[in-house]
């Protein structure tokens, strides 16, 4: 078997699903998901690149094409690059399991658990309506949600954001207890100072984890400010290589461990990483607001980890993209469950995807008082 094209298709997802698809010379493709959705145009160029590098090689050596596309640029991947390599990686192994005739995570080592926990997104508009959706979230099953530190309109100014995301845990632990497990991600909004007011502030909520509560340039920062908190740490959802979660998890700086299989390098650099985090016994906690190749791959990943802790889980299978992939994977409740279709365990329609191409649309962007930028 060997690889003949890589084809690149943009669909509506709810957003913008950059997939990857692997065709072979015996009529089998695999398919991949980009998680860089802020510049898709730069994956898309970098995936251009690879085309040459991948045309006539064997899909089965994924080790060995990953380190191919990794590396032969001279310059380490960085997340464009590795975004990229992350789609074709999943294509590979996609390809793999339905040569085989088997699931992805019995090509992995095969699964350690029966089924998946997942966390659901908490929105509202304000707090009567995030404290209802909680309520709503946990009588469908939900036991963890996620929070996040809000932001007033296109406005994000540290100290406002870090006391009302204080008020909007306060108001759901009113509303349901500490039946209902909570997270607040942080997104990278906020700086030192801010960040570690928050985390002391919550250290008595009985928090599940705060997620990603610094900017991810200098990881470094960790190390200061778990001096400073017990409160259970998450992050690495930015993170485009084991070699970045490095410090993290060898100094131990984090609870969980937030990678991104499709931006970290696929499932060959998921695996790595997961097993260094075992050593430490520091638990995965997938990060995953992307599409369904994503929540596929995901789930694969997560049935074969004995450090597996919990998985994000922005869209629900089913709801998004149907056209596209008529069939996904299921869930019931909060549990996502073993698939057992060869592959990723997708059906997929190219001439529906070839159909519907989209452009990316613009990225939100926040802005402080001053009108100076900050993180989104």
């Amino acid at each position: 078997m060997k690889i003949t094209d890589l084809e690149i298709l943009t669909i509506d997802d709810g957003g913008a699903l950059m997939m990857v698809v692997v065709h072979t010379d015996d009529g089998i493709f695999g398919v991949g998901e980009v998680g860089l959705r802020s510049r898709q145009l730069a994956v898309k160029g970098a995936l251009e690149h690879f085309r040459p590098l991948l045309l006539g090689c064997d899909p089965f050596r994924t080790e060995h094409l990953w380190q191919v596309l990794s590396r032969s640029g001279f310059y380490p991947a960085d997340r464009v690059l590795a975004s990229a390599i992350s789609a074709v990686d999943i294509a590979l192994w996609d390809i793999k399991g339905k040569a085989l005739g088997l699931p992805v995570y019995e090509l992995l080592g095969g699964s350690v658990r029966d089924r998946v926990k997942c966390y659901r997104h908490i929105w509202g508009a304000d707090q009567a309506e995030l404290t209802a959706n909680a309520r709503r979230a946990y009588e469908e099953g939900w036991t963890v949600g996620r929070l996040s530190v809000p932001s007033e309109g296109d406005l994000l100014e540290p100290r406002t954001a870090t006391r009302h995301a204080l008020q909007e845990v306060e108001a759901v632990r009113g509303e349901l207890g500490s039946d209902f497990e909570l997270i607040l991600d942080v997104h990278t909004r906020l700086e030192l100072a801010e960040a570690t007011t928050l985390c002391r502030e919550l250290e008595h909520a009985n928090m599940y984890f705060i997620e990603d509560p610094l900017r991810w340039e200098n990881t470094e920062l960790y190390r200061t400010l778990r001096q400073r908190t017990s409160v259970p740490l998450a992050a690495g959802e930015q993170a485009a290589s084991k070699w970045e979660m490095r410090s993290l998890i060898e100094e131990d700086l984090i609870d969980y461990a937030r990678f991104d299989i499709c931006i970290v390098g696929g499932f060959t650099e998921a695996k790595k990483i997961a097993g260094w985090c075992e050593s430490h016994h520091i638990r995965t906690a997938t990060h995953n607001p992307l599409g369904p190749i994503a929540t596929a791959a995901s789930l694969h990943l997560n049935m074969t980890l004995p450090t597996f802790g919990i998985q994000e889980q922005y869209q629900l299978p089913g709801t998004k993209a149907t056209d596209v992939f008529p069939v996904q994977v299921t869930m019931e409740g909060e549990w996502m469950l073993r698939p057992e279709a060869p592959g990723l365990g997708l059906e997929v329609d190219l001439d529906a995807a070839r159909a519907h191409q989209i452009d990316p649309p613009a990225m939100p962007q926040l802005r402080r008082l001053d009108g100076s930028f900050t993180n989104w």
